[in-house]
């Protein structure tokens, strides 16, 4: 119950909302056994053609956000080219750097 108080306050008061969905949709892929910094969205999209689960997943999730046009795509989109991350590590990826 306090968890749940205390999630909710983050959701409705945290700055930066969408850092917050972000750690509960990577704490859902992780308890299914997905990476840990990877999106369950994401991972749908990116194996949707190896499971049939994972289509199913992709309709499911992409009616749940129906205000965007493809969520799952653009959440592997924006894992593929790290736009969850801060700006400076983004930067070092651009250059090639480590």
């Amino acid at each position: 119950m306090v968890t749940c108080a205390i999630l909710f306050v983050c959701l409705v008061l945290h700055s930066n909302r969408f850092q917050i969905w972000l750690a509960i949709d990577q704490l859902i892929n992780a308890l299914l056994w997905g990476w840990a910094d990877e999106a369950f969205s994401a991972r749908a999209w990116r194996s949707r053609f190896k499971k049939l689960r994972y289509m199913r997943s992709v309709a499911i999730i992409n009616r749940i956000f129906f205000w965007q046009k493809n969520h799952c795509k653009e959440a592997y989109e924006s894992e593929k080219y790290r736009h969850h991350l801060p700006p400076e590590y983004r930067t070092e990826l651009e250059k090639g750097q480590s």
